[in-house]
């Protein structure tokens, strides 16, 4: 198994991509320190991997937004545990879509809130115990987005462009140390990301994905655990992926 006997820690991992990782990471062997919010949900997607792929499981509730709780969850680590080998910053959101002159207060501070601030305290908090150790991979879950704009995408776009500034920062400053980092930036893949974005409107989120084939969390899992295995001379710094259909953010093939 590629993982066995490592650690990777997944964010947001109640849910798509981040779930996804998790079982992924857990089917190719890596023990796993999950992080969330929903706790119930946690603590039994956490007993199922267990159960199934025979790993160990640290579930933490955790928001990454709140500093605090962050630095106080990585603390917490002992023994083995803080010897992470893979971080999976994949906690984010969009939330709202409008023009910049319309935008919601609350929806812009929970976008960089999580998208920014929560993967910068993540890795503030874990990169010294890789750097320590001259090992790790990091893995920030950024977005096509990150590369192109679209209409009423504004501070999305905007956070998601600082993930991949961020990533590229990461390699400079890590250089040297054996750290890698991957800025992983999907295009549509089929979450609850567009039932968040829209507050909650199913039928308006389902219509993102109706009239051709999007990606689903495992096809980014997949990519994500294949840069997190490569041999230590290999850094894949950036790498976007997109279903077939899609050639831009806005150009989608739809029958």
């Amino acid at each position: 198994m590629k993982m066995s006997g490592k650690i990777t820690i997944v964010t947001g991992a109640t849910s798509g991509i981040g779930l996804a990782c998790a079982e992924e990471f857990a089917e190719n062997g890596s023990d796993l320190v999950l992080m969330a919010r929903r706790k119930e949900r946690l603590d039994e997607i956490s007993i199922n991997l267990e159960k199934k792929y025979k790993v160990e499981v640290l579930s933490i509730q955790c928001d990454v937004r709140n500093r605090e709780e962050v630095n106080a969850a990585v603390a917490s680590f002992e023994g083995k545990w803080r010897n992470v080998d893979v971080l999976v910053n994949n906690a984010g959101l969009a939330s709202g879509l409008s023009k910049i002159q319309d935008g919601d207060y609350s929806d812009w501070e929970a976008m960089i809130d999580t998208n920014i601030k929560g993967l910068l305290y993540m890795s503030r908090a874990v990169l010294p115990l890789m750097v320590e150790r001259r090992t790790g991979v990091v893995i920030n879950i950024g977005s096509i987005a990150g590369k192109e704009v679209y209409p009423n995408g504004n501070v999305y776009c905007a956070t998601k462009h600082a993930v991949r500034a961020l990533s590229q920062s990461m390699n400079i400053d890590l250089n040297g140390t054996g750290v890698r980092v991957t800025d992983l930036q999907p295009g549509l893949v089929e979450t609850e990301f567009s039932e968040v974005r829209f507050h909650g409107d199913k039928e308006r989120a389902e219509s993102v994905y109706k009239g051709y084939t999007p990606l689903s969390g495992k096809d980014i899992a997949e990519i994500a655990l294949f840069a997190a295995t490569r041999p230590k001379h290999v850094n894949i710094q950036e790498l976007m992926v997109t279903p077939t259909a899609q050639a831009t953010v806005t150009i989608v093939d739809k029958k």
